[in-house]
C-alpha cells in the first residue's frame, strides 16, 4: 500500500479508537518526543491521551493543552534552563525550580489538569519517602516542574507540604495509566543503552554510572510490552541530557525514526484489544 494511503488508513482507523502516548524523561533527548508528535500527525494519528516523566511531561502537558507541535519545539529550545540568573543559593539543587513557573504559566493560564484538552498523566518522585505519585488533577504546572527537576540539578518542588523530584528517578516510562483506558499505545523512549567494552569502564564512577543506567533502562523496557509500537532512536546515545544545543538533530531523529516505523507498518492494526 502506498505511503499516503496507508497513512489515511491508519488515521480513519485511530479516530475511532484511544490512542495513548507515553514518553519518557531524557533532558534535551525529549525534543525526539516533539519530533514523533509531527509524524503521527503526518499520518493522521493524534494521541487522545498523554503520560509523560520530565522532559516527556512538558511535551506532553502543552501537546494535551493543544500547542502545535512547531510552537512546542520553539518552547524547547528557547526554555532558559541554564540562566546563571537562576541558580539557586544555599538549596538542594544548582538551579530554583521555581523559578521555571513563569515559562509555563504562558501557556497553562488555568494551571489545572481539568482545563487540557486530553488527559494527562504525569509522575514524580517523593525525595523524602521514595515513593512515586502520579498526578492527573488539580494543580497542573507544580507536577510538571516537579517531574523535570533533575535531583541535584533542580531544587525539589514542593506541593501540598510534599516535596518532589524527577518522575523518571523510578518511573521513566508511564505507561501504567494508559493501559486501561486505551485501545492502542504509542511509546517513545529516549535513554537507549550505549554499547560499550571494559575499556569504557576503567574507572569505579564509570561501573556506578553504568549500573544505574542498566537499571533505569531494565525497568522501563520491561513495561514496552504495553505498547503497540515503541519509537527509540539508537542514534540518541551520541546526545546527553543537558545538550540543548543540539535539539534540532534529535528532533529529526525522533521524525524520522517515526516515520519509517509507520512506513514499515509497525503500528499494528490486526485488533482493537489492548495489547497483552
Amino acid at each position: 500500500m502506498h505511503l499516503k494511503h496507508r497513512c489515511t488508513f491508519v488515521g480513519l482507523i485511530l479516530k475511532s479508537m484511544n490512542l495513548g502516548l507515553v514518553l519518557s524523561g531524557g533532558g534535551a533527548r525529549g525534543a525526539a518526543h516533539i519530533g514523533t508528535i509531527k509524524a503521527l500527525e503526518e499520518a493522521g494519528i493524534y494521541p487522545t491521551h498523554l503520560s509523560g516523566t520530565s522532559s516527556g511531561a512538558i511535551v506532553g502537558a502543552l501537546y494535551a493543552a493543544g500547542v502545535h507541535w512547531s510552537e512546542i519545539l520553539n518552547f524547547f529550545k528557547t526554555i532558559p534552563l541554564f540562566n546563571t540568573k537562576r541558580f539557586a543559593r544555599r538549596k538542594p539543587g544548582f538551579l530554583n525550580s521555581d523559578n521555571f513557573y513563569d515559562d509555563l504559566s504562558a501557556y497553562f493560564p488555568e494551571d489545572s489538569f481539568e482545563a487540557l484538552k486530553k488527559p494527562l498523566f504525569i509522575p514524580a518522585t517523593n525525595i523524602v519517602d521514595g515513593t512515586s505519585k502520579m498526578f492527573s488533577k488539580g494543580q497542573l504546572i507544580k507536577p510538571i516542574i516537579a517531574s523535570a527537576s533533575f535531583p541535584g540539578v533542580f531544587t525539589p518542588t514542593e506541593i501540598n507540604g510534599k516535596f518532589y523530584v524527577d518522575g523518571g528517578t523510578l518511573n521513566n516510562f508511564p505507561v501504567e495509566p494508559l493501559i486501561e483506558p486505551c485501545d492502542k499505545i504509542v511509546g517513545v523512549y529516549v535513554n537507549p543503552l550505549k554499547k560499550v567494552t571494559m575499556k569504557d569502564l576503567k574507572h569505579s564512577f564509570a561501573i556506578v554510572e553504568r549500573s544505574y543506567k542498566i537499571m533505569v533502562a531494565a525497568e522501563s523496557m520491561s513495561k514496552f510490552s504495553h505498547c503497540d509500537m515503541v519509537i527509540s532512536p539508537q542514534e540518541l546515545v551520541h546526545y546527553t541530557t543537558f545538550g540543548m544545543n543540539h535539539v534540532d538533530a534529535i528532533f529529526k531523529l525522533g521524525y524520522d525514526t517515526t516515520k519509517r516505523a509507520l512506513e514499515e507498518g509497525q503500528l499494528n492494526l490486526n485488533s482493537v484489544g489492548k495489547p497483552s
